[in-house]
């Protein structure tokens, strides 16, 4: 029992992860300035909060007599004990609780406040009546069940995990069991070595599993604030592994996790460092150009470089890939919730005063965004019932976070604050304005229906902005999971439309539903643009670019 719901929460939680994406931040002083929003209000409208407080009490009464129908919505896991149901008294705690949060939610969606501060306040009743969930206390029937059960040592458990939690995780719950896994023994184990190296990344060719393989290669792109094996998590979940035995030659790049030494890199650095990664591959495999993909953050830096490719009037890549990437930032999300003028500027200053953005700080912004599926399944499953925490892969990658350097940062900021992709030569890299419509080659485009941290609304719109030909694949799953796709899963589902209306809503209409992982979809549109199959490289690396350490390289060990 214990083991099926630490996979429930794990499975949940992957959902709702971080993923590689910068952000603003949650100011302290914004959460209290729309909690005494919040607190004026009932005064500014005393009529509506008596109205909304009447209301409340013939609910808790409708409760106390045993007439109370409410009850948890289908997506609402926390009161599946049966006790919940079955015991009267549990049940009456369990509604009033219900009834409160409603009533509450109603009352500020109701009042006379700007759409933004009503959202506002949501959020901020949100973390309040989350935290007081009666799953949450000592009373939870699971928990004392697991007491009596155990012996009480249940209860020593959990003691001792919050304990260390407090010691180590910054008094945040863990997530994941991060002594489970390791780098390069049991995750990111496909054969493959370093043929390249710059002070910004290091290249990983990965070795063909195949006889023959298409002429023109694959560079992975990945997102600056998590690590590149994402790409290559297990056997059964590594994308490269999958190009590789799709006859795809695979190259990925793993960035180095910079310190307050590498403040100063910017996009340009990046782009730089990625134009000497593209020659390396064309000296090592001969193609005249490539195919590259890129995700979330990974797809701007990619967009970029063809941007900046595209005014040189440099053809050094075929075809692209973006994987839950947002160019057109105008969009409404959690992560834009607290992003006016004054947070966008802070959040600036904090980075450039300590030199780097971490990863770990952003994780935690993305926990209090999410918190009964990133921080309070884990307060019960760890320190209520006492287990351990879970063991799952794409969690420990999740918490295996890395650095930004304050200037990327910055210009990410700048990004979300002015938008400049969607406008002509507003942005400029290496010398060069952007302009998205110069790029004109083919590009299949992936988002994830359930994706609530890249809408994929937002990802549609973004595809619009580009100049060439688009595949526009909407995954049926969350945003890592949208990635995470490979073959086999019975439950998968995605939605293919060879028209490219300009609501996206249209899109998904006419769109047609198809079984299983888009990978197999994405392999057939790769294989298409691939060039003529040759045999596969004996060795990997060239003459000039001989290999160095094994994959998953040096790089991704650094802390």
């Amino acid at each position: 029992m214990a083991n099926k719901n630490s996979d429930d929460i794990s499975h949940k939680a992957a959902e709702s992860i971080l993923g590689p994406n910068p952000v603003v931040g949650i100011p302290a002083r914004d959460l209290m300035s729309t909690a005494r929003m919040v607190m004026r209000q009932t005064i500014k409208q005393p009529v509506h909060s008596l109205k909304h407080l009447g209301r409340l009490g013939l609910a808790i009464t409708d409760v106390v007599v045993g007439r109370s129908d409410i009850a948890p919505t289908p997506e609402d896991k926390r009161f599946t004990d049966p006790t919940w149901n079955q015991n009267p008294l549990y049940r009456r705690y369990m509604q009033g609780y219900l009834a409160w949060r409603k009533e509450l939610n109603t009352w500020i969606t109701s009042a006379d406040l700007a759409p933004q501060d009503v959202s506002r306040a949501q959020f901020v009743i949100a973390l309040m009546t989350e935290a007081m969930a009666p799953t949450n206390t000592a009373l939870n029937p699971a928990a004392l069940k697991r007491f009596f059960e155990t012996g009480g040592k249940s209860l020593f458990d959990g003691m001792t995990h919050l304990v260390q939690d407090i010691a180590n995780n910054g008094g945040m719950p863990s997530q994941v069991n991060m002594t489970a896994f390791e780098v390069g023994k049991n995750l990111a184990t496909t054969k493959g070595s370093v043929v390249f190296r710059n002070e910004v990344l290091e290249l990983i060719q990965y070795k063909p599993l195949t006889e023959e393989v298409y002429e023109r290669p694959v560079l992975v792109v990945p997102p600056q604030i998590n690590k590149f094996y994402v790409f290559d998590l297990s056997q059964e979940k590594s994308l490269a592994r999958y190009l590789a035995v799709n006859h795809m030659q695979t190259f990925v790049v793993s960035w180095r996790n910079p310190t307050k030494a590498q403040r100063e890199w910017g996009l340009s650095t990046y782009i730089e460092a990625l134009k000497e990664a593209v020659d390396v591959i064309l000296r090592i495999t001969g193609s005249k150009d490539i195919s590259m993909l890129g995700a979330c953050s990974g797809g701007i830096t990619t967009v970029s470089l063809l941007g900046h490719y595209a005014a040189l009037k440099e053809k050094k890549v075929h075809s692209f890939t973006m994987l839950v990437s947002v160019l057109d930032t105008d969009v409404k999300t959690q992560v834009a919730l607290f992003a006016d003028e004054k947070s966008i500027e802070a959040a600036r200053r904090m980075s450039y005063q300590s030199g780097v953005l971490e990863g770990r700080d952003m994780a935690k912004v993305f926990a209090w965004m999410r918190p009964n599926d990133l921080i309070w399944n884990y307060w019960v499953n760890n320190y209520l019932l006492g287990n351990e925490p879970p063991v799952f892969d794409i969690l420990f990658w999740n918490n295996d976070t890395t650095r930004l350097p304050a200037a990327l940062h910055g210009e990410f900021l700048e990004l979300f604050k002015t938008n400049p992709l969607t406008r002509a030569g507003a942005l400029e890299v290496c010398g060069t304005p952007i302009d998205l419509k110069q790029i004109k080659c083919d590009f299949f485009c992936i988002a994830g229906l359930n994706d609530h941290i890249t809408p994929w609304e937002a990802c549609y719109k973004s595809a619009k902005l580009l100049g060439g030909k688009c595949e526009f694949v909407l995954s049926s799953s969350g945003h890592i999971q949208s990635i995470l796709n490979p073959p086999g899963n019975p439950k998968s589902r995605f939605f293919v439309n060879s028209e490219m209306p300009a609501d996206p809503k249209k899109w998904l209409e006419s769109a047609s539903k198809e079984s299983d992982s888009w990978w197999q979809h994405w392999r057939g549109w790769l294989h298409a643009r691939g060039g003529k199959l040759k045999a596969a490289p004996a060795e990997l690396g060239h003459a000039d670019y001989p290999p160095m350490e094994a994959a998953p390289g040096t790089y991704v060990h650094e802390r």
